[in-house]
């Protein structure tokens, strides 16, 4: 697939994903969000991929949605289903949210997923990093929740992701005051991880892909991705101890547990053999089945 408003690349370990309509501040369209969807199927295709980078194109990151339809932007009118039409399922009646398609993607990514905020990230352009693992932003960049300001609700499954990453005291504050904030209030609040001078933003996402790739078998990231993840939703810790177990027994009897203690006794970089494609375990995923096909 040939892309329009994004641009795909892989430098060694890591693939870049950069959202690519400069002239927009990198607005997200439809187009945006398939592009974006078809890059992770890539990722999640290519076992030489070990990390993968978001960024944006010129002085922006997302300035959220594109607005060009004006005030009727939000608004499906005709894409409601009748509700007589749902079979009995009520969240038929209503058509999934483009950005939601997107961060669910991101979430079952099998590689760690790095958000390099360049510029300005609102709405959309903000809640797509939610699912990434970390973000990092440039110093002069400007973020906000403003769903309630335009007169709708926080989407993209923000209203799960945004509270797991920050606690639901900030989550509800930003959202209900609907406001544009900087990259301090962003660190302080424990939405991004660091901050940088723009030119040194890409180098320091980079320097970081860069080490998870190096350091970490990629069959234990996937795996330690998803049961970080999905253990925020958990109940009780057994389910945790449940799955750890699996995990534990599944990888040390594998090529690369044995790898990485001959690493460390050797002294030197481990050579991993066994890939996301091939060799995650037979319980993998054991998680439900999804409200949507």
């Amino acid at each position: 697939m040939s892309y329009d408003e994004i641009a795909y690349e892989v430098d060694g370990p890591v693939a870049t994903i950069t959202l690519d309509r400069p002239d927009a501040l990198n607005a997200f369209t439809i187009t945006m969000q398939a592009e974006m969807n078809d890059a992770f199927d890539r990722v999640d295709a290519d076992d030489d991929v070990r990390a993968v980078i978001v960024t944006g194109r010129g002085r922006g990151f997302c300035a959220g949605a594109d607005l060009s339809m004006g005030a009727s932007t939000f608004d499906a009118g005709d894409a409601v289903a009748r509700p007589d039409s749902t079979e009995g399922r009520p969240e038929r009646a209503y058509p999934r949210d483009f950005g939601g398609r997107l961060t669910l993607r991101i979430f079952e990514c099998t590689k760690p997923v790095i958000a390099a905020i360049n510029g300005p990230a609102v709405g959309i352009g903000i809640t797509m990093t939610l699912p990434m693992d970390v973000r990092l932003m440039a110093d002069n960049a400007k973020v906000g929740f403003v769903f309630a300001g335009r007169g709708i609700v926080p989407e993209a499954a923000s209203s799960w992701f945004l509270p797991r990453v920050v606690g639901i005291n900030q989550a509800l504050e930003w959202c209900m005051t609907a406001r544009v904030f900087g990259a301090g209030e962003a660190l302080a609040g424990g939405l991004v991880r660091s901050v940088h001078p723009p030119d040194e933003l890409l180098p320091a996402a980079r320097a970081l892909a860069e080490e998870i790739a190096t350091n970490a078998a990629p069959v234990s990231v996937t795996l330690t991705r998803q049961m970080l993840w999905r253990m925020l939703g958990a109940d009780h810790p057994m389910e945790a101890h449940k799955i750890d177990s699996r995990g534990v027994i599944s990888t040390g009897r594998g090529p690369d547990a044995l790898e990485g203690v001959l690493a460390f006794l050797e002294k030197r970089p481990a050579r991993w053999t066994m890939s996301p494609t091939n060799d995650l375990p037979e319980w993998y995923p054991w998680w439900d089945e999804r409200v949507y096909e």
